[in-house]
């Protein structure tokens, strides 16, 4: 019913900048978190950056380069990401907890994941 499309991953210099879309899709009521994931080869899956109605948080390793936002109107959510580094590499999932007019509590939602590879 819900479907999450991820868009906007690649290869890029170090340096280099890019810019994730997570456009959602279904029988949506509303939404109550979205956020970005990262996951590297080898490593557990790790929140990157995070939105509620309360504000956002990022990991230390990207604050100030990397920026989440969201178009309501679109059920879209963005992270875009700035000055990226080769540790910044990984596949990144956006996931988005909400409601459809058929559930009665919040649901968690996972898009399909989108490789990102920085360059050096």
């Amino acid at each position: 019913q819900v479907q999450l499309v991820e868009s906007g991953g690649g290869l890029v210099q170090n340096g280099g900048s890019l810019r994730l879309s997570c456009a959602a899709s279904g029988n949506i009521a509303s939404f109550y978190n979205m956020g970005w994931y990262r996951q590297a080869p080898g490593k557990a899956r790790e929140l990157v950056a995070g939105m509620t109605s309360g504000g956002t948080t990022y990991a230390d390793s990207v604050k100030g380069r990397f920026t989440i936002s969201s178009d309501n109107g679109e059920n879209t959510v963005y992270l875009q990401m700035n000055s990226l580094k080769r540790e910044d590499t990984g596949t990144y999932y956006c996931k988005i907890v909400l409601n459809t007019y058929n559930t009665h509590s919040p649901t968690d939602y996972w898009g399909q994941g989108t490789q990102v590879t920085v360059a050096s």
